[in-house]
């Protein structure tokens, strides 16, 4: 059976996001029309469709209207600030009892460089998160068992999310190199830009690409549906022993899917924190097979 991964609170949020920012310059009949087909494009989706498969439908169809969101200078001015803390982030994770632990939080903290799922990141906001990422809790068992799998695991892949926190993940990974040095470590980012999400400029930009292979997975979805990745990245997942996944949007579309995938991020809407019962921005570290 169908996994069902459309939801009207999901709806909700598109369509007051999409609707919102019609450009002044069209006419009446224009903004009609303009209307009609996002509604149409999201009437017509299928239950099992993410939001984000969904989004990508509405970028398409803005796009061909003139309508694009460039955010490369987003994207450039994150990395450069996180890029700026990665030394000082770094020696505090090898100050601590458990460096791995440590970079967890602190990829953790980094989630909430989101410009897909909120309107606007503060930069003092950040900051702050991140200096209280040591203080965020895990659950114990969960991260018992990832540490041990970690160890012994033979192929990792590592669903990057957003730009900025990629240099946390990059701190990560190195944390997991150094407990499994045989271990090979397979980085996914989007094919396509998509937001604020990690494109293999960027990962390159940071210095991911000099310690881990870096593959892009060929669709402009902010998120990983498997169906439509590539080959490439197909079989890299099929073939992990483990999936690390960043963020909402790969958690939406990934989901209940069955494989050994640790999810990482903050529950950053309504939907997700009412979901897992928490409050929002609370920060999530589960396994796909143990989630409810």
């Amino acid at each position: 059976m169908a996994v069902e991964r459309l939801n009207p609170q999901c709806i909700s949020c598109m369509l007051n996001k999409h609707l919102k920012n019609i450009p002044d310059t069209f006419s009446s009949s224009q903004k009609t029309e303009y209307i009609q087909s996002i509604l149409k494009i999201i009437g017509n989706a299928d239950i099992g469709m993410s939001a984000p498969e969904i989004v990508e439908r509405i970028n398409e169809f803005k796009s061909n209207h003139g309508q694009t969101e460039d955010f490369s200078k987003i994207k450039r001015y994150f990395n450069e600030l996180m890029l700026s803390f990665e030394k000082e982030i770094e020696l505090n994770i090898n100050n601590t009892q458990n460096p791995l632990k440590a970079a967890v939080k602190y990829a953790m903290a980094g989630n909430y460089i989101d410009f897909g799922a909120m309107a606007n990141v503060h930069e003092d906001t950040l900051k702050e998160t991140l200096n209280n990422a040591q203080n965020i809790c895990i659950d114990e068992g969960e991260f018992k068992r990832f540490e041990c799998e970690i160890s012994t695991a033979k192929n990792i892949v590592y669903l990057v999310d957003n730009c900025g926190e990629i240099v946390l993940d990059k701190l990560l990974i190195k944390q997991i190199l150094k407990l499994n040095n045989n271990v090979k470590i397979t980085a996914i980012v989007r094919g396509k830009p998509v937001l604020n999400d990690c494109t293999l400029e960027d990962a390159k930009y940071v210095g991911l690409d000099e310690i881990v292979e870096v593959i892009d997975n060929g669709t402009g979805i902010a998120g990983t549906v498997l169906s439509k990745i590539t080959p490439q990245a197909l079989n890299a997942i099929e073939n992990a022993d483990i999936i690390i996944s960043k963020g909402q949007g790969n958690f939406e579309t990934l989901h209940y899917c069955g494989k050994n995938i640790y999810y990482i991020f903050l529950c950053k809407c309504k939907m997700f924190a009412e979901r897992f019962g928490v409050n929002i921005f609370t920060e999530m570290f589960t396994n796909d097979k143990r989630c409810k």
